[in-house]
C-alpha cells in the first residue's frame, strides 16, 4: 500500500484529533482541526485508507506545510 503524508496548509494549534492510529478514513474526512485566527480549520484526508501514524498531539503548534499524519491507501 502506498503511504501518503498529510500536511496542514495553515499554521496554528491542534485543537482536535478525531482519528486514531489504525483507524480508517474516507476521502475528505477530517484528520485534525487546526485553530488559527480564532477559527477551526480542518485538515482533510486526500484519499481513503488507514491512519498508520499521527505525527501531532492535541495542543501542539504546527507550521504551514508540516506533516501531521501518514495514511496508507
Amino acid at each position: 500500500m502506498p503511504e501518503i503524508k498529510i500536511v496542514t496548509e495553515v499554521a496554528g494549534r491542534i485543537c482536535a484529533t478525531p482519528v486514531q492510529v489504525g483507524g480508517t478514513v474516507a476521502d475528505g474526512d477530517d484528520i485534525v482541526l487546526v485553530e488559527a485566527m480564532k477559527m477551526e480549520i480542518p485538515v482533510l484526508s486526500p484519499a481513503s485508507g488507514t491512519i498508520t501514524s499521527l505525527l501531532v498531539k492535541l495542543d501542539e503548534i504546527v507550521a504551514e506545510g508540516q506533516a501531521i499524519a501518514i495514511l496508507a491507501s
